[in-house]
């Protein structure tokens, strides 16, 4: 089978882990017999030194045919708050021209890197949560404005927008343990409380099965490093959602290990590790691959449909932890860390 990837290295660490990415995914085309065509575009920072534009046409076009787009990360001081032109904005118009509204960020330690987390052990154990995050509304979409005195950014959410994504933590759901979490500040915020009424109305009505819960978001920060076990799929809006998945993250050791997929009504989906461009340890090839390598699974599953080639790959991966393979943001005492080549030659060797 044929498949066409648009690769979208960014900034920072992005091209080093898009490269260990890019040879898994051309390995796991080796073995499985599978033609991928790599279609690398620029993003980001760097698309805006060459074009003025972070996502330019060129870029846009390769990412709208593509199978599956696979991005590193984008941003940095370069291009910081008070540049003219920056990265962000360029992120989420991507997101939007994709269709892409519903972010999935799954939780899961592996077993050996219980030590390398801060959290202690003992609360780690059977850790598995997936977020829902609404992606192409909420406040990072709303209108802006900004006077010398004065700034605001509004917060809206349709009832169209809250039910999509409320049955893709359904669907997550009854694939697993049947349970929903479902974030708000309702308690203060009119678009948290309509999101609260069309979560009951939805999984109430389209998924009978499905045991709803209503946390606020306070609340679910602390719970999810006190108790993080029993949560099973978690609901977000947008804001909620970036927030307290970089605090899950934690409960898996680093951010480096994390894959994320951002999914719409079709197969074509975005794939990216849930770390940003990370600029201070640029080009020192340090940087953990995993969480990009582990999107491009989410990729061959999810876009792709190639179920087989993706559990190879997470298994891949595990099995290299597993042997021993450490970055430096998950090494613990009497490992030596491996670079960012190195870790991609592990989990190479592990396929193989």
């Amino acid at each position: 089978m044929k498949a066409r990837i648009a690769v979208l290295g960014g900034d920072g660490i992005g091209p080093e882990v898009i490269a260990e990415a890019v040879r898994c995914l051309a390995e796991i085309a080796s073995q499985f017999s599978h033609t991928i065509e790599f279609d690398p575009q620029a993003f980001g920072g760097a698309a805006i030194d060459k074009f003025g534009d972070p996502l330019p046409p060129a870029t846009l076009a390769a990412c709208l045919t593509a199978d599956g787009v696979l991005l590193g990360a984008i941003g940095g001081p370069k291009w910081g708050p008070t540049a003219s032109v920056r990265p962000e904005p360029g992120l989420l118009r991507l997101r939007r021209e994709l269709g892409v509204y519903a972010n999935l960020r799954p939780i899961k330690l592996h077993p050996q890197l219980r030590d390398a987390s801060v959290i202690k052990p003992e609360l780690l154990v059977d850790v598995d949560l997936i977020f829902a995050r609404e992606l192409t509304g909420g406040i990072y979409f709303g209108e802006k404005s900004r006077t010398a005195t004065a700034a605001t950014d509004v917060c809206t959410y349709t009832v169209a927008e809250i039910e999509r994504i409320t049955r893709v933590a359904g669907r997550l759901a009854t694939a697993r343990r049947g349970h929903v979490t479902s974030i708000d500040k309702s308690n203060v915020l009119e678009t948290s409380r309509l999101w609260r009424e069309v979560a009951e109305r939805v999984l109430g009505q389209e998924f009978p099965g499905v045991t709803l819960e209503h946390m606020l978001v306070d609340a679910a920060a602390m719970h999810l490093i006190k108790r993080p076990r029993d949560f099973d799929v978690l609901l977000t809006e947008n804001m909620f959602g970036d927030i307290l998945t970089d605090e899950a993250a934690m409960l898996a050791s680093s951010l480096g290990v994390l894959p994320s997929a951002s999914l719409g009504d079709g197969k074509r989906g975005l794939y990216e590790p849930i770390h940003g461009s990370a600029p201070d340890i640029a080009g020192r090839d340090i940087a953990n691959p995993i969480g990009t390598i582990l999107s491009a699974a989410m990729l061959l599953e999810h876009s792709l449909g190639w179920l087989a080639e993706a559990r190879a790959l997470e298994h891949a991966v595990a099995s290299a932890i597993t042997r021993g393979a450490r970055t430096a943001d998950i090494a613990t005492a009497g490992t030596t860390p491996l670079t960012t080549r190195q870790m991609g030659d592990a989990v190479l060797a592990a396929m193989r």
